[in-house]
């Protein structure tokens, strides 16, 4: 990548040279690219992000140049492989560990478009096309970038947050293993010497070492563990990210159509999830942290389905509320020092509990409906 990335750079710019200066050009790349890297918005995905601050930069509307950047990736882009080599062993890592049913998912940063990513895997001899990848990541869908572990919570819940153990494979101390750690993920390093941990979730060396890792590897030890603040954090900004990807595109008739007998429509999961970030999420978090040890009333909201109406209600603008209230929540939660995470409370069914175990639960509800939403989305028809 220190000699990829400045040649894909300079032969973007050079080829939008008839536009604008290279050098301009090459100033607006980076200043987008950066902003993708910034990114917390859930609701616009990384190359809207890119495009709001390279247009402008360049004065120009996005229709004037995406047919000299259609033909870049097209006819220039693919010449950039000279720069980029096989890495040994990788094709068959692949291939040995989908043959023992494991499901992989790329994990690549975000930051080109499909396009792109797709050439870059034919160019390590992993054809898209051929090889069954469960997600590939790209800036036209994902909404965060590494190494915010918002991605990987985004990755695994366009995943339907599968049950089970999973491992993060990376090369970058940052963007692979720090951004794994903050999720409370597994991973193993490759290049690097051997650097596991007591409990055995850190590992690293040559990637033909991977498979054999994992074998000799408890599964108990490889389980997510969701209960660190930052990993709480990413799992509530992934959820309306992944909710607006699984929603994008969808006809208006689309939104309340149950696809299976006594489930939730996609609708009637957002009105849910709506209703529960205003008046259970939110106001819990700030009873707890205006009050010392206050009284926490379960509630049952899985009725309000019925008692509301759901099913006649507009699944988009749902969202577009869970969304606001969400931010809401998070901003919150940023502010807090690690002790205030630990804030008492008493709750009706669980009784003495904290902040950061209401937090949890929240995340829990947050990957179950998820995975109901994705399960929903993937029944519609497909001419969708």
């Amino acid at each position: 990548m220190d000699r990829f990335l400045p040649a894909y750079v300079g032969a973007l710019s050079q080829h939008l040279a008839d536009f604008a200066d290279p050098a301009l050009v090459q100033h607006a790349l980076l200043a987008g690219t950066r902003q993708m890297v910034k990114s917390q918005q859930p609701d616009c995905t990384l190359l809207d992000v890119f495009g709001a601050v390279f247009y402008p930069m360049l004065g120009l509307p996005p229709e004037a140049l995406r047919p000299a950047i259609d033909d870049f990736y097209a006819n220039v882009f693919p010449t950039l492989k000279a720069l980029t080599g096989l890495l040994p062993g990788a094709v068959e890592v692949v291939k040995e560990a989908l043959h023992k049913g494991y499901q992989i998912a790329i994990a690549t940063n975000p930051l080109f478009p499909m396009t792109a990513i797709e050439q870059r895997l034919e160019w390590a001899g992993l054809p898209p096309q051929e090889i069954p990848f469960a997600v590939i990541p790209s800036g036209e869908s994902f909404h965060f970038a590494k190494p915010n572990p918002a991605f990987l919570a985004e990755l695994l819940a366009r995943l339907g947050w599968p049950d089970g153990p999973v491992v993060m494979v990376g090369n970058d101390p940052l963007n692979d293993m720090r951004c794994a750690a903050e999720l409370g993920l597994a991973a193993y390093q490759v290049g690097a010497d051997s650097t596991a941990s007591l409990d055995g979730r850190m590992s690293g060396g040559a990637l033909p070492d991977l498979l054999p890792w994992l074998e000799r590897t408890t599964q108990s030890t490889l389980e997510p563990q969701w209960n660190q603040p930052s990993a709480i954090l990413a799992i509530l900004r992934s959820t309306p990210a992944a909710l607006n990807h699984f929603t994008t595109g969808l006809p208006a008739d689309a939104w309340n159509a149950r696809t299976r007998a006594g489930e939730w429509s996609l609708g009637e999961i957002l009105c849910h999830l709506r209703d529960v970030e205003a008046e259970v999420n939110l106001p819990r978090l700030r009873k707890v942290l205006q009050e010392d040890n206050p009284f926490i009333a379960g509630q049952d909201t899985d009725r309000w389905a019925q008692e509301r109406g759901y099913i006649h209600q507009d699944g988009a603008r749902a969202l577009q509320r869970f969304s606001a209230t969400r931010q809401r929540l998070i901003k919150s939660l940023e502010k807090l020092e690690p002790q205030e995470w630990q804030r008492s409370a008493r709750h009706t069914i669980f009784g003495p509990t904290r902040l950061h175990e209401l937090m949890e639960i929240v995340v829990g509800h947050d990957r179950l409906h998820v995975r109901q939403a994705q399960e929903t989305a993937g029944s519609l028809p497909s001419s969708r």
